[in-house]
């Protein structure tokens, strides 16, 4: 058996031009090489496989290439691993070699990887080396955390920022070792391994690797789905298009196909709310290229994203992120997620009634407009009362066999069955008189009383209601703290005498006598002679425990 290569390392870059996605940081090597202005100490920092360790090696190389090629030694390439060798002993090791020149070529280069692992006292050995090397040294730091590095490091190095690698640069790589291998592949299938990676190369060559085992050579977007444990596109799809309708048990039945099939509710709920996402994007077309998709999955989301508002998006992705917030610290996960695609459905089906209405009032506001600026030949209308929809229908007679008035038949038939779905909400505006309500207002403050809401009820004895245009009920309190009391119970108050005087267009209008309120804030004799004729108990309290005033 034939030992095995990763992809990683196979197809490592043996050359500036071989690196992918990072021209600004090759360019600038490369110039500093041909102009032999290459600093001898370089801070190369950014997320994990983008090519840090790969550029430093091809630029030690490119430095010594007039040497003679046989291994990492040849090129005076030295390599620590400031993870294992952290401590003070190990960079003194390193500056005892530094002062050492080389045998062959005209340089010695130092890669330091995962420089920030080193121990503060070894950072500090390093300084005085690493300001002033030998003109034969070249040190080469590089690090994915450079918020570690102390400031006096940074400050003696110059500094190289690699970034993350776009995905259409992976995707593009992808494809290239596919064709080399003699690898079949689907176009979706490398698209999710391009984005599953999120920006570093040796992420995606690794899925790569096991995708090709796992698919014998023939990676399709099915089982790549399948091994990466990820929800499909179709399936997000579909899940928004039941969620639209505002199906709930559809949605339910659809996470639990999608649980059964492998993924975990996790993975649904943060993948449908990148979805989301790619949604809201959609929508304009200056922020479509941040999909990071197919052109033919670019024109699904452009389709599906038309048929909902930036608010509504916006809405269902936080319920999403509330969601994924919960999850961890959650008993009953599966119910959580449940619970968030009812809310989901809840606010979509909100949406769709309240434009279904809109839509509805509109085509009759229509058809009434057209019938009041001209009636048709042949045709005789009943009048309508404006204020109300007549249950039984308009009733138009038409007359005549000719196409008109099979067309105005056909209109009259059309509006009637719009109206039909009409429900007009009857509302009670039954006369109110004053004895009527201060019967009820009494009727309520005894059973208020009689429950033990005694302040309350109280409150409402200090004064008589009034009763103003059969609707409007005006009460006056002594202070602002009675009437914030009463605000609280307004809505109980309203309902128990709507229900009873059978007016539901009774309103409350609380205000406060500023007289009065002054009187009872400043004179604590005549707050306590209030208070003894609401409960004249008071007094024998004040007697028993030989109070004054």
């Amino acid at each position: 058996m034939k030992n095995f290569v990763v992809s990683a390392l196979k197809y490592r870059p043996a050359s500036f031009d071989d690196v992918v996605g990072q021209d600004a940081v090759t360019k600038t090597l490369e110039n500093a090489i041909k102009h032999n202005q290459v600093p001898q100490a370089m801070l190369f920092c950014g997320p994990r496989g983008v090519g840090k360790t790969t550029c430093a090696r091809v630029l030690a190389k490119k430095i010594n290439s007039n040497i003679e090629k046989t291994n990492s030694f040849s090129y005076n390439i030295f390599e620590l691993d400031a993870a294992s060798n952290n401590g003070v002993d190990d960079i003194r090791s390193l500056i005892e070699q530094v002062r050492v020149p080389p045998q062959t070529g005209n340089f010695k280069v130092y890669i330091i990887d995962e420089v920030h692992m080193l121990s503060g006292p070894a950072f500090n050995a390093f300084l005085k080396t690493l300001e002033e090397p030998p003109n034969y040294a070249i040190f080469i730091l590089a690090t994915t955390e450079k918020h570690k590095v102390i400031p006096t490091i940074l400050s003696r190095c110059q500094i190289f920022d690699f970034k993350k690698i776009s995905f259409a640069d992976i995707k593009n790589f992808l494809i290239k070792i596919s064709t080399k291998e003699e690898v079949k592949y689907d176009n979706e299938a490398l698209s999710l391994v391009a984005k599953k990676s999120d920006g570093s190369l040796r992420d995606a060559l690794s899925i790569y690797d096991r995708l090709v085992n796992y698919t014998e050579g023939n990676i399709t977007k099915e089982l790549t789905y399948e091994n990466l444990n990820e929800v499909s596109y179709e399936t997000h799809f579909q899940m928004t298009d039941i969620i639209k309708n505002g199906d709930i048990h559809e949605a339910l039945i659809l996470l639990d196909q999608i649980i059964k099939n492998g993924n975990n509710e996790l993975n649904f709920i943060d993948g449908f709310s990148s979805h989301l996402r790619d949604l809201l994007v959609a929508k304009n077309i200056n922020s479509k290229n941040l999909l990071n998709l197919d052109e033919n999955l670019e024109k699904y989301y452009e389709k599906q994203s038309t048929g909902f508002t930036t608010n509504i998006i916006l809405s269902a992705i936080e319920i999403c992120d509330n969601c994924i917030n919960k999850f961890r610290n959650s008993k009953n996960q599966r119910l959580l997620v449940e619970i968030s695609l009812m809310k989901l459905c809840s606010l979509f089906e909100k949406k769709k009634k309240i434009n279904d209405h809109n839509e509805q009032n509109s085509i009759i506001e229509k058809f009434e407009n057209e019938s009041e600026s001209k009636e048709p030949d042949n045709v005789t209308t009943i009048k309508k009362d404006k204020n109300k929809v007549d249950q039984n229908f308009n009733t138009r007679m038409v007359s005549g066999l000719s196409i008109s008035s099979l067309k105005e038949k056909k209109r009259i038939v059309n509006e009637n069955l719009l109206k039909s779905k009409i429900e007009e909400k009857q509302i009670n505006k039954e006369e109110v008189t004053q004895e009527l309500l201060l019967k009820f207002w009494n009727k309520f403050s005894e059973d208020l009383n009689k429950k033990g809401e005694k302040n309350l009820s109280s409150i409402l004895q200090l004064s008589e209601p009034t009763l103003k245009n059969n609707y409007e009920i005006h009460y006056t309190l002594s202070n602002n703290t009675n009437k914030i009391e009463l605000e609280k119970n307004k809505n109980k108050l309203l309902n128990f005498l709507s229900k009873n005087l059978k007016n539901d267009l009774l309103e409350l209008m609380l205000k406060v006598n500023k007289e009065k309120e002054k009187k009872i804030l400043y004179s604590a004799k005549e707050k306590f002679e209030r208070m003894k004729k609401i409960n004249p108990s008071i007094e024998k309290m004040r007697k028993d425990f030989k109070l004054g005033l």
